[in-house]
């Protein structure tokens, strides 16, 4: 076979060797690109899979550079770690940053706290030290025999401001309460929990406001079961003092809504309040009830009971029989088949038998707890039975017993006669007055509910037909969950006080003069409710002698004022005294009047005053009250022995 012209088996030689080299190169080339690939890929996976997604990956050849910005130097070294788990170290280029640690935002420090019946779980992130093994230790001794899951995570970060006191605070709720989720910040403390009734979910909010830190926001969700009403009792009457419940029932707050509207509509006036329970004997409860109250108002007086299924229309005296039939017939037509009406027209009044008195007895429950019992009983047996009674409702040695027997009462009289008596049990004070057809009960109470309460016991115990007058008073004072104040209106009492009379002092002096006893007084009765809060009594003088003086005059007079009111028997552990002297002034001290106003003692609660701020009592929480000192402040120091 002969060759191409111009070929020869040199030129063969060498053209077949130049392809070869160069498909050796191409090889190579190739063969390095797809170690490249997946050198980084591999290496890029395994970051993605530790976590490092910030890092990069390039490939070099069979170098792999590392490139990004780590947020710690202890995350930079794994990400090289991981990666030299890969590839061979020595083909690791690190080009990787580590973030300024002054730049990096602190992390939100929280924790979230839930508590059953079967122990206690928490879960969030606490800053690093001994602060999570004493929070696990202090919830451990918490919940006795459960258990305590930690899912507590830390970072080491700087603790942030009020973030042990929220923690502290935050356990102390829990301890207070058997079923509840704790959410604590370092700003903030959340409790959502379930209480046993709603005087305990009172009692509770209560609790907790005035024991939470100053400045820590507290945010509270407790609710209470509703209360079962039985019977389900409702009572309107008009008379001559207007239109309004003595007691009101609603099963869900679309009846409340209703049933009040309707009160309105019949013409009562003011808050009306309208317990919302279960037990209601029917869904239509509420249409029942806005009939019988446009019925009663059609009328224009007299009373309308429901108890149960029971309705108990009494038309006051004086209203014509024919306006009396028409109501009272519209009424039975149109209620809901359940229910049962009894109407009734109050007949003329007969007037009292002069010879004899009126037939009645009394019982007087005054403010110390003592009880008097007055009036008519039907029999030994049952005048034993009352007093009997009295003294366990009331004490033994509180009742004083003053009845008269009469044989001719009504029947069913010493019924009615222990009924008053334990409906005035719901009393704080008061009296009850039981005749022949009638009831009439009257007083104060530190319960919102306890007006729905006699009327419930009057209507289960006597029936639904009974007349009665309920004149029932409610005082915050005494109500034993709402009367305690809280700490602005501690200072805010006390400041009343201190403006309406003035503490005066002998000039220049840190002696009391003996016309401030009245207000001492009066400040020590408060204080006695507002022993759980610090709060700081501040001296100040006016500018006249010298500054040194001056301060140690004011802090003399207000460590004089906690001694005063020390004597009085207050507990004054969490009274701080300071003296401020000149430096606070709020007049000027270049006229005698503007040095009177200086002179004064301020009381603020400690948390809220400002180092050396006003003191003018603008913020609230504070109030400048003048002394009446006579005289100016100035301390005449004793001349210097000559040297």
């Amino acid at each position: 076979m002969s060759l191409p012209k111009g070929f020869t088996p040199r030129t063969i030689g060498i053209v077949a060797a130049a392809f070869a080299g160069f498909l050796s190169v191409g090889t190579a080339t190739w063969t390095a690109t797809i170690i490249e690939q997946r050198s980084a890929e591999a290496v890029d996976a395994a970051l993605l899979t530790a976590g490092h997604g910030w890092a990069h990956v390039d490939a070099d050849g069979l170098r792999v550079r590392l490139s990004g910005t780590a947020p710690t130097e202890a995350a930079r070294f794994r990400a090289l770690s991981v990666a030299g788990t890969v590839v061979d170290a020595d083909r690791l280029i690190d080009r990787m940053d580590v973030a300024d640690a002054a730049q990096l935002k602190a992390p939100d420090f929280t924790i979230e706290i839930l508590r059953n019946g079967d122990g206690i779980s928490l879960i969030g992130l606490v800053p690093d030290g001994p602060g999570q093994e004493a929070i696990v230790t202090e919830l451990t001794e918490l919940t006795g025999p459960g258990t305590v899951t930690d899912m507590l995570e830390s970072a080491d970060h700087p603790i942030p401001a009020g973030w042990q006191d929220a923690v502290d605070f935050g356990i102390e709720a829990l301890s207070n309460l058997s079923r509840a989720k704790v959410s604590i910040s370092a700003e903030r403390v959340s409790v959502t929990a379930i209480s046993d009734s709603p005087a305990e979910k009172a009692r509770l909010e209560n609790d907790l406001r005035r024991r939470a830190p100053r400045g820590l926001r507290l945010v509270l969700d407790i609710s209470a079961p509703r209360p079962v009403i039985t019977p389900f009792t409702l009572r309107f009457l008009i008379d001559e003092d207007g239109a309004r419940f003595d007691a009101c029932s609603a099963d869900n707050e679309r009846a409340r809504d209703r049933i009040i509207e309707a009160a309105v509509k019949a013409g009562a006036t003011g808050k009306t309040a309208c317990t919302i329970g279960l037990g209601v004997p029917t869904p239509d409860w509420a249409g029942a009830v806005t009939m019988g109250l446009a019925a009663l108002s059609e009328l224009g007086s007299g009373s309308i009971t429901y108890s149960d299924a029971d309705i108990s229309l009494i038309a006051a005296e004086g209203i014509s029989q024919a306006a009396f039939d028409k109501v009272v017939g519209e009424l039975e037509s149109n209620l809901p088949e359940v229910f049962s009406l009894h109407a009734v027209l109050t007949p003329p009044s007969q007037g009292v038998d002069s010879d004899t008195g009126p037939k009645e007895f009394t019982a007087l429950l005054g403010t110390d707890g003592k009880v008097e019992l007055r009036g008519r009983l039907t029999d030994d047996l049952s005048r034993e039975a009352v007093e009997n009674f009295a003294r366990a409702r009331f004490g033994s040695v509180a009742v004083h017993a003053a009845t008269r027997l009469d044989p001719d009462l009504p029947l069913g009289w010493p019924m009615r006669v222990l009924t008053a008596l334990e409906a005035l049990g719901e009393l704080s004070s008061g009296q009850v007055v039981v005749e022949a057809g009638f009831i009439r009960i009257e007083g104060v109470t530190g319960s919102t509910t306890a007006s729905d309460s006699v009327a419930r016991i009057l209507s289960d115990k006597l029936g639904e037909g009974q007349q009665y007058d309920l004149n029932i008073r409610y005082d915050a004072a005494l109500d034993p969950l709402l009367g305690l104040p809280t700490a602005e209106e501690c200072v805010a009492d006390i400041n009343r006080l201190l403006t309406a009379q003035k503490i005066n002092f002998e000039p220049g002096a840190a002696q009391i003069t003996r016309d401030a006893a009245d207000t001492l007084d009066k400040i020590a009765e408060r204080m006695k409710d507002c022993s759980d809060f610090e709060m700081e009594i501040g001296g100040h003088t006016d500018s006249q002698g010298r500054e040194e003086m001056n301060l140690d005059l004011s802090q003399k007079r207000a460590e004089a004022v906690i001694a005063a009111l020390m004597s009085r028997r207050v507990l004054t552990g969490n009274l701080t005294a300071v003296g401020y002297g000149e430096t606070v002034p709020i007049a000027d001290n270049g006229t005698e009047e503007g040095r009177e106003e200086n002179r004064r003692i301020e009381v603020r609660l400690i948390g809220n005053a400002t180092d050396g701020g006003d003191a003018t009592g603008t913020d609230g929480d504070t109030a400048s009250v003048t002394v009446n000192s006579p005289g100016s402040d100035t301390v005449r120091p004793k001349p210097r022995p000559k040297e």
